[in-house]
């Protein structure tokens, strides 16, 4: 009677074991048909890495929200530095699918490497080179000419490797006095690092490009650079030649072209490109 018991308490158990397995597995079944609908129709997330010179990182984070609106699927990741160092971390094989220059120099260099696909480049943007102070200053210089007067202690310059500092230089070696200059020349590895020395009064006048001085409250603008001492600033863009992702490269920099993106450069003080 006893074992009896056993095997019926036996029976009992393995029963609603199985019935519990059974709804584990409807239930996993289902949870499964839910994920599998939900995702069906989704395109898998692409990542971008966009490499772009310092002077447009505020324009760039701004284009790539208003791109993300629309192409839910597309992750970009940006990297704001100096376009020579940037230039470097292409050569040494660092990820990127785009490089965005603040001058033509470096483009060139790396199209001529093979590192970024000729046919894909276009001259993007303008920008204009400029001399600024602290906003408050009462007697810094009032011309790049002024700038290289003794009386003038200091002044701040991107350095050989950074577009600015090459157009500086340009700007200076055409006006005679780039000896001056380079005698007390503060050296920064980006225009933004000459930017932040001017607006906290670190520096009494640096030269920088129109759309940095427009975003920074804290410096004014003395002058552009005399006409025809340097190329115009041209920023072209291009995709690199060892990217993973070319065709949501390639439609990006369509993206880059249209009347969207044009509003928002000029927002930012950026001239669209004219031919």
């Amino acid at each position: 009677m006893k074992n009896k018991r056993i095997r019926r308490a036996a029976m009992v158990t393995a029963v609603s074991m199985l019935a519990v397995l059974i709804a584990c597995g409807q239930t996993e079944s289902k949870s499964e048909k839910e994920t599998g609908e939900k995702n069906e129709g989704k395109k898998p997330v692409t990542e971008l890495t966009v490499l772009a010179a310092a002077s447009m990182t505020d324009a760039m984070q701004e284009i790539g929200e208003a791109y993300q609106e629309t192409h839910e699927n597309i992750e970009i990741t940006y990297q704001f530095d100096s376009s020579g160092t940037l230039k470097t971390q292409i050569e040494e094989g660092a990820p990127a699918d785009i490089f965005i220059s603040a001058a033509t120099k470096q483009m060139d260099e790396l199209v001529q490497g093979e590192l970024v696909a000729k046919d894909s480049v276009f001259p993007w943007l303008e920008n204009k080179v400029v001399l600024i102070v602290p906003k408050d200053s009462e007697d810094g210089p009032d011309s790049f000419e002024d700038a290289a007067k003794e009386e003038v202690p200091m002044i701040a310059i991107g350095n050989e490797d950074v577009p600015v500092g090459q157009y500086t230089q340009t700007i200076y070696q055409n006006l005679g006095l780039l000896e001056n200059i380079q005698a007390k020349a503060n050296l920064a590895s980006n225009v933004r690092q000459v930017l932040d020395w001017v607006a906290t009064g670190n520096a009494p006048c640096g030269v920088v490009y129109a759309t940095d001085a427009q975003i920074e409250e804290n410096v004014k603008v003395v002058c552009e650079a005399p006409k025809g001492s340097c190329d115009p600033v041209i920023y072209p863009a291009g995709m690199v030649s060892a990217s993973k992702e070319k065709e949501a490269s390639a439609e990006f920099l369509e993206y880059l072209k249209t009347e969207a993106v044009s509003e928002i450069l000029e927002a930012y003080g950026f001239t669209p490109y004219q031919s």
